[in-house]
């Protein structure tokens, strides 16, 4: 059977919208990010911070999401201890290097993790999606003696 042109158009176009809309997805909104940590924080009460370190090492989809991550920081020390996009930064504290605007954004998010326990930080990063050099805003939620660090980018 010979199907008609302009039949055959129509449903190839219709079978490659399925495939096209996950790469139009929206960009990940505060609300996501609160998920994310929140999604961390309980990982943690479950299984260990040693295991959600592993998880979040290892890029484990349900803790990196396009440019939504969790990353995670001693609360102590400052020094990250788990980063899925830049894994060169774990094992350092970084507290007190600014970002491109001259901001200490870490040692804002430690600062407000002690006295808080959850709340929001804003500062400049690279977006790994981009590349680009973007305003972002992150959620961070304390959980025992680590900080969870989860955020979105600014357009």
């Amino acid at each position: 059977m010979k199907l008609h042109p302009v039949i055959t158009s129509v449903a190839a176009a219709a079978l490659l919208s399925c495939y096209a809309v996950p790469a139009l997805a929206a960009e990940p909104t505060e609300k996501d990010a609160i998920a994310m940590a929140e999604r961390g924080a309980a990982f943690i009460k479950a299984h260990g911070k040693d295991e959600m370190i592993r998880k979040v090492a290892a890029r484990d989809p349900g803790f990196i999401q396009g440019s939504l991550y969790v990353d995670i920081r001693d609360l102590k020390t400052g020094i990250v201890l788990a980063h899925p996009v830049n894994p060169s930064i774990v094992g350092k504290d970084l507290t007190d290097v600014p970002d491109a605007s001259g901001k200490k954004y870490r040692r804002e998010i430690i600062d407000l993790a002690a006295k808080k326990g959850s709340g929001w930080v804003d500062y400049q990063y690279k977006n790994p999606a981009t590349g680009k050099l973007e305003q972002k805003t992150t959620y961070i939620l304390r959980v025992d003696d680590v900080v969870l660090e989860a955020g979105i980018y600014k357009k």
